[in-house]
């Protein structure tokens, strides 16, 4: 066993602290990581603050890994010392099932393990995440990273990026797709990225006017305010698809009204409130919504060679490790653009 440093919380409102703990021995099929930066992903806090219900303690959050190849174990046929890696949200599945089989573990019939807040397996071991300085993890659940790409701004994609990847593969977006991204935080920001990169025509839907220029800045094509009626209105019954992250409570009925014939309404957002949905809504052009949690493992992959190819990375703000309970703040107040990303030296 090998000795981490981490950051954890102890418990549900105390502020995170420093902590030591033991990471597993090398098994046949591990992958041992350094870790270089960790993204701060938003159920991060929820987590930590038990927000969602269901928190142990204590808990290393971090699911947007990015590091460095440190040893391997004697059945690992893919990844070798130096090669630089990244873990995203799950580190296991039961591997058996028809959903596991097809590669789409994140949906595995016995439940995916978390990176972090969870048991392994072995439902002894509590798992931990990347606010720590080293991971060890099954070889399947671990990604190549390119050499190409800023680091930090990878990190992300391991979980923000591949979370809104996978939906609009899904929906089809391709050139010419009516493609409305709403909200722009973290997952919005790489929706938008994604969906242009794709060849749609992408409108940024925001309930703030000064999203507008960032929206442009990333690529986004037009630009719509949800609070002004009269705009809601042109897009009547104009989008192919639209993309949720919204994260906040909200009004599903005044979206889905945006939506062309058969179009369909991509869910990533998860607000604290479960919203109501009128059926006319979604009878009127044979609308459809549709949820989609992060991505399979080749998936994953998928989306991490695009990026490489494309050049597409999310935008972060580095920060010590000293400084997560001041960002856990300021992603309350939405105060980041878009990403906040640990980097690990400083633990």
């Amino acid at each position: 066993m090998s000795t981490a440093k981490a950051f954890a919380a102890l418990n549900d409102h105390d502020p995170l602290v420093p902590f030591s703990f033991e990471r597993r021995e090398l098994r046949a099929g591990d992958v041992n990581i350094e870790i270089l930066y960790c993204g701060v992903c938003h159920s991060d806090l929820h987590q930590a603050r038990n927000e969602w219900g269901g928190s142990m303690y204590p808990m290393v959050p971090g699911h947007e890994i990015v590091g460095r190849v440190t040893a391997v174990g004697s059945a690992v046929t893919k990844f070798k010392a130096g090669d630089l890696a990244g873990v995203g949200v799950m580190i296991d599945s039961c591997r058996a099932c028809n959903n596991c089989k097809r590669e789409m573990e994140q949906y595995c019939e016995e439940g995916m393990t978390g990176t972090y807040n969870t048991l392994e397996r072995d439902k002894v071991t509590m798992a931990q995440g990347g606010y720590s300085s080293a991971i060890v993890t099954e070889e399947r659940f671990v990604f190549h990273i390119s050499e190409k790409l800023d680091l930090a701004g990878v990190a992300p994609l391991l979980c923000a990026g591949i979370t809104t990847y996978s939906p609009l593969r899904f929906a089809g977006v391709k050139k010419g797709t009516k493609v409305g991204v709403i909200g722009l935080g973290g997952l919005g920001h790489m929706g938008v990225k994604f969906a242009v990169s794709f060849g749609a025509e992408v409108t940024l839907i925001s309930t703030s006017p000064s999203k507008q220029k960032d929206g442009e800045r990333l690529g986004a094509h037009k630009f719509l305010l949800s609070t002004d009626k009269e705009q809601m209105k042109q897009f009547d019954s104009y989008f192919d698809v639209l993309l949720n992250t919204v994260s906040a409570p909200h009004n599903y009925d005044q979206y889905l009204s945006l939506l062309d014939f058969e179009g369909r309404m991509m869910i990533v957002g998860l607000p604290a409130k479960n919203p109501s949905v009128a059926p006319f809504a979604l009878l009127k052009n044979r609308r459809s919504i549709t949820g989609s949690m992060i991505g399979g493992t080749a998936e994953t992959q998928e989306m991490l060679d695009y990026c490489a190819e494309h050049n597409i990375v999310a935008d972060v703000e580095i920060i010590p490790i000293q400084k997560i309970n001041e960002a856990y703040e300021r992603m309350v107040k939405n105060d980041v653009r878009y990403r906040f990303v640990i980097d690990t030296k400083t633990l």
